[in-house]
């Protein structure tokens, strides 16, 4: 049955065949991750940079097309979209009437590199653009081909704002080729989600977009099959289907595709109910006093790799004597054990201003890789409320799941999938390996001037400071902007009290100032701005050079510490000298930063047994190699916790798929 004849398509969802295989082992991985090398080989962005230029040879046909023919032009193209005539010759002519459409309605025209960027984005590749190269306008050329076809475009940003910014920016070219566009919110209503996903082009999070398909799927129950559906919206409608506000997962363009696909896809999405239970939340409490008492080292061990916490015998025989008070449910020994490991590693890896803020008496979970708000997320498993019970806030009762699903497992239900990011080639093989998405550099549309320079690494956090606040003396009188970049609230925080005690003018850009974002953000290349910001990972807004700022060198970045993640580092670091413009970028770390602590603490006790009281570029080409290596090993560890997660994921699929939920 075609998917017209079922309102709105929606039964296209109900395929859980759609959910993807689970991950390849063994010879069939190594089979897998061949088939990758060839298809990222073959996929060469030689390829799609000389279909650009035939496609760039078409402007003199269409740019002096009077404005009713071209746009029965695009009603002409859209229909044989829809038809499924959408053959590469007519993709090409596409893409230069979208282009020339851009030009008119909105004033911009992309250029060839955002036509070989697009190209890569139809054949369902990850298109790696640097920093300021036009993302979002590239993608229209894709988005629009997509809607000509009728079955909807899902282009997924990393929060709300973005989502209707460039719904609204590139609307006009949509509305020219005779799209719908909408936006999804959170907020939103039921039947402006489902008008919103009916649209030919829709323009929402991940976040937004997972958890509907999470509540339609409540909505379904334990009704799989099309018939008894199709029967129930035949006796007169009123039924499951009009209570859905998807209509099925086609295509789906993921801007920031690393943030989303690969950094966000460790934590599943869960839809929840509350489950209350005043003894449980009192517990918690207990625990955490508990935790308190006892000691690091002598009751409890530490793996800061890994992030775990081991009871010694010690620490065993002080919980059976701290908990004979409280009894209920700290008389079983194994549960009791449970709850003291929760609130140990709540108090040991979750501290105040860089997991978590507090807002209104409540814990707010920062994401660290951007530095963003996460209100409507918790830590789960009673972590949430052991964090709680430590920062003596209210401790809410533990949730019911409902629904879970990872956005690893989400986005391979997409028929179709492809991605932007400014930095995507670190993760190219986990792309294809999770995805089977390879991934294609873009070249700049001018070359890139950015200076690099070699990090300073310090013997201590001190020292780390007074060097950096010397940089922001010394490039401040010189009239430059700098941007500093930090991995938590909690270093932002100390390096403004640092500035403000000298007096120099800044802007803040964290987890607690994030509501100026944008504007904050835009304003960073102005001459002698000073800007302090967490992670700057999909942060979706160009930072222009005001005037004369080129003349004296451009925008420098400092990064103060390392990321468990290179692609951070080099994301942080684009921020600087986009679109050909001069810009220069350091990274001054010290042996005391927590990423170093964690992944490369050998080495830095090397460092400091070799060398005693020495610091700076004198051991620096040691110390960079070794924590480079460091962050290889953080980037395996994490791909295996998100492999991990999608494993969890299909299992519970494949074991409890009686219960009828995701």
């Amino acid at each position: 049955m075609p998917a017209a004849t079922v309102p709105s398509g929606r039964w296209r969802m109900l395929d859980r065949r759609a959910a993807g295989k689970p991950l390849p082992r063994g010879l069939d991985a190594a089979w897998d991750g061949g088939l990758g090398y060839v298809r990222r080989t073959a996929l060469r962005q030689a390829k799609f940079l000389e279909r650009s230029r035939r496609i760039l040879q078409l402007e003199k046909v269409y740019s002096k097309l009077a404005e009713g023919v071209l746009r029965r032009k695009a009603d002409e193209l859209r229909d044989m979209f829809r038809r499924g005539k959408d053959e590469a010759g007519h993709l090409d002519h596409a893409f230069a009437v979208v282009r020339e459409v851009a030009m008119r309605t909105i004033g911009e025209k992309p250029f060839g590199v955002q036509v070989a960027a697009a190209l890569a984005l139809e054949q369902g590749c990850v298109a790696e653009m640097a920093t300021g190269e036009g993302k979002t306008l590239a993608a229209t050329m894709a988005v629009t081909a997509a809607g000509w076809r009728g079955r909807g475009c899902h282009v997924i940003t990393v929060n709300d704002y973005l989502a209707k910014r460039d719904a609204e920016w590139m609307g006009p070219i949509y509305r020219y080729c005779g799209l719908r566009v909408t936006h999804v919110e959170q907020g939103m209503s039921p039947p402006d989600r489902r008008r919103a996903y009916d649209a030919d082009v829709t323009y929402c999070t991940n976040k937004e977009v997972a958890a509907d398909f999470l509540r339609d799927q409540l909505q379904i129950g334990r009704c799989q099959g099309l018939g008894p559906l199709l029967i129930d919206k035949l006796a007169g409608g009123g039924g499951i289907l009009d209570r859905l506000v998807q209509r099925g997962l086609h295509f789906a363009i993921v801007d920031e595709a690393d943030s989303i696909l690969v950094d966000e896809a460790v934590t599943p999405l869960i839809i929840s109910t509350d489950a209350e239970n005043g003894e449980q939340s009192e517990v918690f409490s207990q625990a955490a006093q508990i935790a308190a008492a006892m000691c690091c080292g002598v009751d409890y061990r530490l793996d800061l790799k890994y992030r775990e916490v081991e009871l010694t015998d010690r620490g065993a025989d002080r919980l059976a004597e701290l908990s004979r008070g409280p009894g209920g449910m700290w008389q079983g020994r194994r549960r009791s054990e449970e709850l003291l490991i929760q609130a140990l590693t709540a108090k040991e890896f979750y501290h105040r201003g860089k997991q978590y803020i507090v807002e209104d008496g409540k814990v707010v979970i920062v994401d660290e890789f951007t530095g963003r708000l996460m209100p409507d997320r918790t830590w789960r498993d009673g972590l949430h409320q052991a964090v709680e019970a430590k920062d003596k806030v209210r401790v809410n009762a533990p949730k019911e799941t409902c629904a879970r699903i990872s956005f690893q497992r989400f986005f391979r239900m997409y028929k179709k999938l492809a991605g932007m990011s400014g930095t995507a080639m670190e993760a190219g093989s986990e792309f294809w390996q999770i995805y089977h998405l390879p991934v294609v550099a873009i070249p700049t549309n001018r070359p890139c001037i950015r200076k690099v320079l070699p990090s300073l690494i310090l013997p201590t956090q001190e020292e780390k400071w007074k060097v950096i606040m010397g940089e922001i003396d010394r490039l401040h009188e010189t009239g430059r902007p700098v941007l500093i970049g930090t991995r938590s609230v909690g270093s932002s925080q100390h390096l403004s009290r640092l500035l403000d005690s000298r007096k120099l003018p800044h802007q803040v850009l964290n987890a607690i100032h994030h509501r100026r974002e944008a504007e904050i953000v835009a304003a960073a290349g102005k001459r002698g701005k000073l800007t302090v910001a967490t992670n700057m990972a999909g942060r979706g807004t160009d930072i222009k050079l005001g005037r004369g700022v080129a003349e004296l060198g451009g925008l420098h970045v400092l990064s103060a510490e390392l990321n468990e993640s290179a692609r951070i580092d080099r994301q942080l670091f684009g921020r600087s000298a986009r679109q050909g413009d001069p810009g220069s970028a350091q990274a001054i770390i010290s042996l005391e930063d927590e990423y170093v602590c964690r992944y490369a603490e050998k080495a830095a006790s090397l460092l400091r047994k070799r060398y005693p009281g020495a610091g700076g570029r004198l051991w620096n080409r040691l110390a960079t190699g070794s924590f480079r290596v460091a962050q290889l090993r953080a980037q395996r560890h994490a791909l295996k916790q998100r492999k991990m997660v999608l494993r969890t994921d299909h299992w519970l699929d494949e074991h409890l798929g009686f219960a009828g939920r995701q």
